[in-house]
């Protein structure tokens, strides 16, 4: 069977080679420790890719269901792909969007150049910074401290797995100019007598600016949660690198299947409220500031195509299993977590009586004016 991947191995001692976060532009082997630059690894490589990805167009058409079972839908077929892995031989089931893996059975670090064609490259990837091992500390450390937590998640739960995975994004740059009227008030106040006056004074402000952004972010993987993927920003882009399939060797890595179209009203929100919220921040020496109207027009765009290291771990307790993502790079972790409700009853039953004496004050006080 014809070798549909490639393995990373070292040219020197054929040992597997993966990237490791913080390495900058070189690799080095852990068995011969040897040093490779990204760029040199490319060019050994370069040829395989190319042989993996005919091969792996071959197997494509040799596919077919066995005799056992039912046979797979068209849009099944469309889904998933199988591959042979170039250093054991063993087929791997992954599904369309796979551009880089590892062999789940002898664990080499693995490339499907077939999953290339047909789409973009990117431009641009941010290494990993942050290891496996940092990962874990990451999770165990952000869920110290939390009260609502169960006492026994952290010595009964399990961590169900851990994945470093490249997400695709769209970075978009944006020259734009916003323009803004504002309702804007001023008061003082003075007694007379028993009375207290209060003058309050009206304005209009107009504000009007340009500004440039660059590299705002859009995930655009359908798979990944939006929300999370934006609680983990922002990246270090002063850290990113020309693309190359080296940087991935060891990772999952997806190819984006949301189209930057359609990430473009994400970005515009985004370019939109930052603009008008920056031009409000001008408005100063105010009582009270509120926004009117605003408009926002782009004078000039650029769109390009990066991946953003994401480190996936999910915990399980009690059955349910518990996502957290990392950002790979700075290590930013988002989550969530189980909550005992016995605990929240307790705190919420606390809460209540601390602020008991306080209502019942104030009900007298109120029954002193009413009656008095």
């Amino acid at each position: 069977m014809a070798d549909t991947s490639v393995s990373y191995k070292c040219p020197n001692c054929g040992g597997p080679l993966a990237y490791a976060p913080g390495k900058g532009k070189e690799i080095k082997c852990e068995y011969c420790e040897t040093t490779f630059k990204v760029e040199a690894l490319d060019k050994v490589f370069a040829q395989s890719r190319e042989m993996a990805a005919a091969a792996e167009e071959q197997e494509k058409q040799k596919w077919t269901p066995g005799e056992a079972g039912n046979s797979w839908s068209a849009e099944e077929q469309a889904m998933m792909r199988t591959m042979t892995c170039s250093s054991c031989g063993a087929e791997i089931v992954c599904d369309e969007n796979t551009m880089a893996t590892e062999c789940c059975y002898c664990g080499n670090p693995t490339m499907i150049p077939g999953r290339f064609a047909g789409m973009l490259k990117p431009d641009y990837v941010i290494p990993f910074s942050k290891s496996k091992e940092e990962a874990v500390a990451a999770m165990k450390e952000f869920y110290k401290g939390k009260r609502l937590l169960p006492n026994n998640y952290a010595s009964t739960s399990r961590l169900e797995k851990i994945q470093g995975m490249y997400v695709p994004f769209w970075l978009f740059d944006a020259e734009v100019e916003g323009s803004a009227s504002f309702s804007a008030t001023q008061s003082r106040s003075w007694d007379e007598g028993d009375d207290t006056i209060t003058e309050t004074d009206h304005y209009r402000c107009i504000r009007q600016g340009g500004m440039d952004f660059r590299r705002v972010p859009a995930d655009g993987s359908r798979k990944m949660d939006d929300t999370y993927m934006q609680s983990i920003e922002p990246y270090d882009y002063k850290e990113m690198a020309e693309f190359n399939t080296v940087y991935m060797a060891g990772y999952l890595a997806d190819k984006y299947d949301v189209p930057a179209e359609e990430c473009v009203t994400v970005a515009d929100s985004r370019i939109q409220c930052s603009t008008l919220d920056t031009l409000e921040e001008t408005v100063t020496g105010y009582a009270t500031v509120s926004r009117d109207e605003g408009s926002v027009v782009k004078k000039s765009s650029r769109v390009s195509y990066a991946m953003a290291p994401v480190w996936i771990l999910s915990s399980k307790y009690k059955d349910e299993v518990y996502t957290f993502m990392m950002n790979g790079q700075t290590g930013k972790i988002v989550g969530r977590l189980p909550v005992d409700t016995g605990k929240g009853f307790m705190y919420g039953a606390a809460a209540a009586m601390l602020t008991l004496p306080l209502t019942y004050y104030m009900f007298k006080v109120l029954l002193a004016l009413i009656f008095d």
